[in-house]
């Protein structure tokens, strides 16, 4: 997989004055179907998540508050990505090496994911996803 599979995605914004809406359609604004939700909070300063890459699961970043890097690598190529808007999102792809961090004060990170968790298909060694690679 390279990171040209990446990208971010725009997501609906429904202006209200009120307070803005943004939705998330699995199988319209993401290409696959939602099987599990996590989401960071009380990030402490200097802290990084991810630091991993996985060998079947989809997943979709969205920042609900402030915002942070997501660093993405495929073995030739390293990209990092500041979200920082709730209405743009960030797809990766299968056999994607991410680490997320630089959270700023309040920041919250939701994750949709194409599969529940599952141990076995993370890859946490950077040498061994290099070698998986080739």
């Amino acid at each position: 997989m390279s990171l040209t599979n990446c990208k971010l995605i725009l997501l609906p914004k429904i202006y209200d004055p009120r307070g803005n809406l943004t939705f998330i359609e699995g199988g319209n604004h993401i290409n696959f179907k939602i099987a599990q939700i996590h989401y960071l909070y009380d990030l402490p300063s200097g802290s990084f998540r991810g630091a991993h890459a996985n060998k079947t699961l989809h997943q979709f970043i969205v920042p609900i508050s402030g915002s942070f890097d997501v660093r993405l690598e495929d073995g030739k190529t390293v990209e990092v990505f500041n979200l920082n808007r709730p209405f743009l999102g960030l797809y990766i792809p299968p056999k994607i090496w991410q680490k997320i961090d630089n959270f700023s004060s309040g920041s919250v990170c939701l994750v949709l994911s194409s599969h529940k968790y599952d141990e076995s298909d993370y890859c946490r060694d950077y040498v061994q996803f290099l070698n998986d690679l080739v």
